[in-house]
C-alpha cells in the first residue's frame, strides 16, 4: 500500500513539474533559465515540450502568421490549391528556421519583421484585385515562406534549444508550427469554405470584406515595425 502511495506522489510530482517548466518556458522571461532544467529531461519529453511551443506560437501568439495563412485561404477555399500553397509555406519556412537556428545565416529581426508584415499585405491586396489563384502564386508564397522562417527563428532563439537535444527539440518546434497551421486551415475550411466557398456571393461577401481588414492590419504593422 505504502509503495502505490509512494508510486502515485512521484507521477503527480513529475507531471505537476513538467507543467511547471512548460509554463515557465513559455514565458521569454524565464526561458534561457529554464533550458538549463530541459537539459535534464528526456529527449522524448523535451520533444513534446518544444511541439507545444511551436503549436503554441500560432496559436494563440502568432497572429501575423494566422493572418497570413487565413489570406492564402479566402482566394480559393478549396483544400488542393490551399494544400499547394500550404506546402510550399511549409517547405520555405523549414529551410530558414534550420539555417538560422544552426547559424549559417544570421538575419536581423529589425528587418524580418517589416518584411513578414508587407507580406500579409501583399496577399492580401492580391486576393482583393485578383480573382483566381495564379501560377505565380507559390513562387511568392514560397519566397515569404523564407521570411516567416527566419521570424519563426527569431521567437525559437529567444526560447533557447536544449543541447542534449537540440535537433529534436527544432524538429519538434517546427511541427508544432505545422500543427498550428494545420489547424487554422481546418478551422477557415470548415467554418467558412465548405458551406460558403462555391456561393456566389463569397467574394463580394468574405473575400473583398475581409482582405481589406487584413491589409489594414498589415499596412499598420509595416508602419509599425518600420518606424517605431
Amino acid at each position: 500500500m505504502n509503495n502505490i502511495l509512494h508510486k502515485k506522489i512521484t507521477v503527480n510530482s513529475k507531471t505537476i513539474g513538467l507543467l511547471l517548466l512548460l509554463f515557465l518556458i513559455s514565458q521569454q522571461l524565464f526561458a534561457h533559465t529554464v533550458v538549463g532544467e530541459l537539459e535534464k529531461m528526456s529527449k522524448t519529453k523535451a520533444g513534446f515540450l518544444y511541439l507545444f511551443l511551436g503549436y503554441r506560437h500560432i496559436i494563440p501568439l502568432g497572429f501575423d502568421h494566422i493572418l497570413f495563412i487565413l489570406s492564402l485561404f479566402l482566394l480559393n477555399p478549396k483544400l488542393k490549391p490551399l494544400l499547394w500553397q500550404a506546402t510550399a509555406f511549409t517547405v520555405a519556412h523549414s529551410i530558414t528556421l534550420s539555417l538560422t537556428m544552426f547559424h549559417v545565416i544570421v538575419p536581423s529581426p529589425k528587418v524580418i519583421e517589416p518584411l513578414i508584415a508587407i507580406s500579409i499585405l501583399y496577399v492580401a491586396l492580391e486576393n482583393i484585385f485578383v480573382t483566381k489563384v495564379r501560377s505565380t502564386r507559390i513562387g511568392v508564397v514560397f519566397i515569404f515562406g523564407l521570411v516567416h522562417g527566419m521570424g519563426f527563428a527569431s521567437a525559437l532563439g529567444q526560447l533557447g534549444l536544449p543541447q542534449n537535444s537540440y535537433l529534436l527539440s527544432l524538429v519538434m518546434f517546427n511541427l508544432g508550427v505545422e500543427l498550428g497551421q494545420v489547424t487554422i486551415i481546418l478551422l477557415a475550411y470548415f467554418l467558412i469554405g465548405k458551406w460558403f466557398g462555391n456561393k456566389p456571393y463569397y467574394r463580394k461577401y468574405f473575400v473583398i470584406p475581409l482582405s481589406i481588414i487584413i491589409a489594414c492590419i498589415a499596412a499598420y504593422w509595416t508602419v509599425q515595425r518600420l518606424f517605431f
